[in-house]
């Protein structure tokens, strides 16, 4: 299931949104210019390395990513469910529940994968605190969404509920079992989806501006 749009009336332009996404993709782009055998060094020094950690790489890693896809996709999210919730907070306390919720999900990553000498990069694990501040706040709201059955696209509105509900157990029981697994080859970072989301949820209302509680 793709996100398309959220059925959802937005009062003012995702300033922080566009920024944040101009920043990864910038950062991205830098990551990019560099050959290869200098890009894994990049990479090293910058994300979170669970056996050598850096206090820095809790926040640098969430803007480093794998490829176009692992870009595009992580983007895609940010903007169908993080303009909302730009909209109720607001750009500067937007600005900070992001990095929190990242770098709580970078922390509960680290924590279930220490020793391990694989790199943790992506906005993932932040943009997972946004989906589960959308759940608290709209449950209710509509998303247009693409879904892929069989052989078959169509798109359907589901209850955000029902979609990020979904979203959330699928990224817990795949963490589970990556613990049981005899590595981590997918090099998902399933639990910090779990820490973001879970950060999101605890969060959202601290952050919420009180004026944004209106109904739809």
């Amino acid at each position: 299931m793709i996100p398309l749009r959220a059925l959802l009336y937005r009062r003012s332009a995702p300033v922080m949104i566009l920024l944040i996404i101009a920043v990864n993709v910038f950062c991205f782009l830098y990551e990019m210019a560099y050959p290869v055998y200098l890009r894994d060094r990049f990479i090293e020094h910058y994300a979170l390395i669970p056996d050598r950690p850096h206090l820095t790489s809790f926040v640098t890693s969430m803007f480093l990513h794998g490829g176009w896809l692992h870009l595009i996709g992580n983007m895609w999210f940010l903007w169908v469910f993080g303009s909302h919730i730009e909209d109720a907070m607001g750009s500067a306390k937007f600005l900070i529940f992001y990095l929190i919720s990242g770098i709580a999900s970078a922390a509960v990553q680290f924590l279930t994968s220490i020793g391990s000498p694989v790199p943790t990069i992506g906005a993932s694990g932040a943009i997972a605190g946004v989906m589960g501040a959308f759940l608290i706040l709209y449950p209710r709201v509509r998303v247009v969404t693409l879904v892929f059955i069989i052989i078959f696209v169509t798109t359907v509105d589901l209850p955000a509920a029902f979609m990020l509900i979904y979203w959330f157990a699928l990224q817990l029981l795949s963490g589970l079992g990556s613990l049981s697994s005899v590595s981590q080859a997918q090099g998902i970072a399933w639990f910090a989806h779990v820490g973001g989301f879970v950060a999101g949820i605890l969060l959202v209302r601290v952050f919420q501006d009180t004026r944004s509680r209106y109904s739809y």
